[in-house]
């Protein structure tokens, strides 16, 4: 059996605004095996980063815990999670902004070493970074360039270097190809599943791209509003879709054909609830074919409906 190496329990990431409190995260729970990558998807707005960034402790969560290999992790301070932060990595979606524009790439990718005194002789460091840079497929010629020098595609390999330079075990994936052209996106795609195959990183990789997540996750879960409306192993997902939600997702993916005619028509319709203070009931009741009185009235439970598929809706065998 595999070694859980995240646990999330009951987690809530509240924001306060003028009109009330903003359900960014509210009350999800998973595991993650060692090894493996979770996929999040789902609409913009609809949490998924925030989520990421709750678990990594940049935002502190409302409540709720995250469990990272026995140890609980929120809450903790700056320095406190210092020692995690090693073993915890993030690849942020933009490439761009999320790089020094004053640093090198050398720079860039030596920064966490220094952060955590890994090495002490320049040289060794030096060395770490040309070992890193041809892990991610740069040449040895962009070392003393600046980001606004590369193209997209390198700038993330900046970012997946920089997440891979202390040996983490776990690294959240923010997106980490939505900005890049798609014959790049494949290409840090499989780098990434590469990686994963020879070190045996743990991935929560964050999209909004069905396609994607499907090529690179064992196990899938869609979030709507802040919730985590079902979650089961990837190929499942795509086979027995069960919650209105997940099936109308499935259903918008464009089909690669001139011959196809059949327009989308069941593409999903009608307004998104608001997530500040949300009222009683499913939140996706509103757009949602099969809503009943009880959908409008009474949260639905995450559960375990079928083996290893769990689902959040009043409905789900209808």
């Amino acid at each position: 059996m595999n070694k859980i190496i995240l646990e999330c329990k009951n987690l809530k990431k509240y924001f306060e605004t003028p009109y009330g409190l903003l359900h960014a995260v509210d009350d999800i729970s998973f595991t993650i095996n060692e090894g493996q990558t979770l996929g999040i998807v789902g609409e913009s707005g609809c949490g998924k980063s925030t989520l990421g960034r709750t678990i990594l402790q940049l935002l502190m969560p409302t409540s709720g815990e995250v469990i990272f290999e026995g140890d609980h992790v929120e809450g903790k301070n700056k320095k406190e999670m210092l020692p995690y932060r090693r073993e915890m990595q993030i690849i942020f979606q933009d490439p761009y902004s999320s790089l020094d524009p004053r640093m090198t790439v050398s720079q860039l990718i030596a920064q966490p070493l220094k952060i955590h005194k890994v090495y002490k002789d320049k040289n060794e460091m030096e060395a770490r970074v040309s070992e890193l840079m041809d892990t991610v497929g740069l040449a040895d010629r962009y070392v003393n360039m600046y980001p606004h020098e590369l193209d997209g595609g390198r700038r993330q390999r900046i970012g997946i270097a920089r997440a891979l330079a202390l040996n983490p075990k776990f690294i959240v994936c923010d997106e980490p190809v939505s900005s890049l052209d798609v014959s790049i996106q494949a290409q840090v795609l499989n780098l990434m599943m590469d990686l994963q195959d020879n070190l045996g990183f743990t991935y929560l990789f964050i999209t909004h791209n069905l396609s994607v997540v499907k090529h690179i996750s064992d196990y899938i879960g869609v979030m709507y509003l802040g919730k985590m409306v079902e979650k089961c192993p990837s190929d499942m997902l795509f086979e027995r879709p069960l919650h209105p939600y997940t099936q109308g997702l499935l259903k918008a993916i464009p089909v690669p054909s001139l011959g196809y005619k059949d327009k989308i028509t069941n593409a999903l319709k009608g307004e998104i609830s608001s997530p500040v203070n949300p009222k009683p009931g499913c939140r996706f009741a509103p757009r949602c074919p099969e809503a009943t009185e009880i959908c409008t009235s009474e949260d639905p439970k995450f559960m375990e409906v079928e083996s290893d598929h769990f689902v959040a809706c009043h409905n789900w065998d209808k």
